[in-house]
């Protein structure tokens, strides 16, 4: 069965560049993101995990902890890292998960038989504190991750958990945000002290409340 937005982020234990670890003992009381690859030694994702490692402190500013997986085994992670580290003028310090036996890729259903039996597809899973999954996004193996797309979605997500608050299209952090329709227009004021405007009854904007 497909996981899916709000499903409980299947716990497991695995050998990773950085050592064994049990994932949710890993994440903690922090946000996680795992992220998977086809393979090792592939050229987008080379990329990616490289925009990964130097955008270190933009996760941990977020309380993020990223982990990436593929189904290939520790050494060839390991020679990756080398070949990442040099191309990307970067270096890696986040666990790549080996999967040579695909139980992680299984659990996270990163297996899709009409793209390939044996590889992953390339997913994003955003995770909450609670191990909740709150954002999935799925590319093909051709289109380069967004990691700004990815800081932006993680921003939305902490915000709106946090705020009876919704981000509208195209949001971008320290703008006007969308007030819940949960919150009865009563109680507005009180809730929104910085304002807000009412578009319809149904749309309200009001200050990001954290800026």
């Amino acid at each position: 069965m497909s996981l899916r937005i709000g499903d409980y982020a299947p716990n497991f234990s695995a050998q990773t560049t950085l050592g064994e670890i049990d994932f949710h003992q890993w994440l903690g009381d922090s946000w996680g993101i795992i992220y998977s690859h086809p393979a090792d030694f592939t050229p987008v994702c080379t990329t990616e995990l490289g925009r990964t490692a130097q955008l270190k402190d933009e996760f941990e500013k977020r309380g993020t902890k990223v982990a990436a997986i593929s189904t290939d085994d520790l050494d060839s992670h390991i020679g990756w890292i080398d070949d990442i580290n040099e191309t990307q003028n970067t270096q890696v310090e986040f666990p790549i998960i080996a999967d040579a036996d695909k139980k992680v890729a299984t659990l996270y259903n990163m297996i899709h038989p009409n793209f390939s039996t044996t590889a992953t597809v390339r997913s994003v899973y955003f995770i909450d504190p609670d191990k909740k999954i709150q954002a999935i996004i799925t590319y093909p193996a051709s289109t380069g991750r967004n990691f700004a797309e990815i800081l932006r979605v993680l921003d939305s997500l902490q915000l709106t958990a946090a705020h009876s608050v919704a981000t509208p299209v195209d949001w971008e952090p320290g703008q006007d945000v969308i007030i819940s329709p949960s919150v009865k227009q009563e109680d507005v004021e009180a809730k929104f002290p910085k304002g807000h405007r009412v578009i319809k009854p149904y749309l309200r904007y009001t200050p990001q409340p954290n800026k």
